[in-house]
């Protein structure tokens, strides 16, 4: 997966080559506002933007605004907040409200949606245009009831990450004869492959202090979109399909073919609630192995051990966590930020078309940490090739959710979901009654 010297100093070339925002931002399908903007016709406006980006991710958003704001003469005041949930509530209910609002929660923006706070993008981005510089899939986790219950374009994907990976200690799986798995049989067939040479396959860790059990939920999610429908899975992640249900046991079952056998996980099953979520990769990097498979996002490398240096393409790479279930495809599940409007502004129209194209994130892109949903990135653009490989992950994706967890209630998603897969996981308590005490956890209205 990773690419080579030779392949990156190519893609190193051709960013060098020109490939810069004017260049694409002068393509003829261009949104009037945008194109009004790069005129200059929005010279001295200011747009006021609020988010959840802070530290190093707001410094990096106010230095991808820099070239935009330069040209077009529009100043994009950004603020961020680490309370961002209560912050924006109260900002909107005293009508202190911001021109943009990046939201890391899709669910967060559909309550905004349906109270109808948010302007419908729709009016000004057209299904043709959205369809040109999105996978369908981003058009319908964008997409919510406004306040007639009618739904609405409610924002736009502007960055993501991709948490269907699996991690594995390349110098070490080469040596040891281990092929990387292109399907589910593949996969269930190495794990064997792995248990008869003496060793364990998989590396699992899910105890977060007061967040523990995040990363179980993590897996269920992956399992509900490779053995159920998308439909199942937007009716389970918005209440109408029950935990209880046939549909979420089998997806529960199918972490625990994996999770409940003793001999597929490092330390057994016991382990897995006692072990921090950022050290379970660590076993990955002894010598030998303790374990050689470990399901996670992208921002897992930074949990990597620090007392030496791993080079990505040498010690460590990445493939696909494959599709179960033919009929579903290869979904990806991801976690991102989407952006909505409170006002409808020319300027305002100018920034949120610039964030549905690709070259908006080129500066972002280049300094790492992050991948774009947008069909008309170029590879070229990404600083490194971890981001560059899970970025074609990304574009080989059949369809593409959003964290489940993230979409429901808070008492659901970061309260029972997460409490409840840790006591099946430590045996505590029986899938069944585990289920059901999540559905009794779901708020009445």
């Amino acid at each position: 997966m990773i690419y080579t010297v030779e392949r990156t100093i190519k893609h190193a070339a051709l960013l060098s080559a020109g490939l810069l925002f004017a260049t694409s931002a002068l393509a003829a399908d261009m949104p009037k506002e945008l194109a009004d903007a790069l005129a200059g016709k929005y010279k001295g406006t200011v747009v006021t933007a609020f988010g959840a980006f802070a530290d190093a991710d707001e410094v990096k958003f106010n230095e991808n605004v820099k070239a935009f704001e330069e040209q077009t003469g529009i100043d994009i005041q950004y603020e961020s907040s680490k309370q961002f949930e209560a912050t924006i509530a109260t900002r909107v209910d005293a009508g202190n409200t911001p021109d943009i609002v990046d939201f890391p929660q899709p669910g967060l923006m559909a309550n905004f949606a349906k109270a109808g706070k948010l302007v419908d993008l729709s009016t000004y981005l057209s299904p043709e245009y959205m369809q040109d510089q999105y996978a369908e899939s981003w058009i319908d986790m964008g997409t919510k009831p406004g306040k007639d219950g009618k739904p609405i374009l409610a924002g736009v994907w502007e960055r993501v990450n991709v948490k269907s990976l699996v991690w594995y200690p390349k110098k070490a799986f080469d040596a040891a004869g281990y092929k990387v798995p292109t399907t589910w049989d593949e996969l269930v067939a190495l794990q064997k492959q792995i248990v008869a040479d003496g060793d364990t396959p998989w590396c699992i860790g899910i105890e977060s202090g007061a967040a523990t059990g995040w990363a179980a939920t993590d897996w269920i999610e992956e399992m509900m979109l490779r053995t159920n429908s998308l439909e199942d899975y937007d009716r389970w992640t918005s209440g109408q399909l029950k935990f209880d249900s046939p549909q979420v046991k089998k997806a529960a079952e199918s972490v625990g073919s994996i999770w409940l056998d003793d001999k597929l996980v490092y330390g057994g099953t016991k382990a897995i609630v006692s072990t921090s979520f950022g050290d379970a990769p660590a076993g990955m990097f002894a010598d030998p192995p303790k374990c050689w498979l470990h399901k996670q996002g992208n921002f897992i490398t930074s949990f990597f051990p620090k007392d030496r240096e791993l080079k990505p393409g040498v010690d460590y790479d990445f493939f696909y966590l494959p599709g179960i279930d033919p009929a579903y495809g290869k979904p990806a599940l991801v976690g991102g930020d989407i952006w909505s409007a409170f006002s409808d502004k020319p300027e305002t129209r100018a920034v949120m078309e610039w964030f549905t194209r690709g070259d908006h994130l080129k500066t972002w892109l280049a300094s790492g940490g992050t991948v774009s949903p947008h069909k008309d990135v170029e590879l070229a653009w990404y600083g490194n090739d971890i981001d560059r490989g899970v970025a074609e992950i990304l574009a080989n994706a059949t369809s593409v959710r959003f964290d489940g967890s993230d979409l429901m209630p808070g008492e659901v998603g970061a309260g029972s979901f997460w409490k409840q897969m840790t006591a099946w996981v430590s045996g505590q308590t029986d899938l069944d009654t585990a289920l059901k005490n999540i559905d009794a956890s779901w708020p009445s209205n």
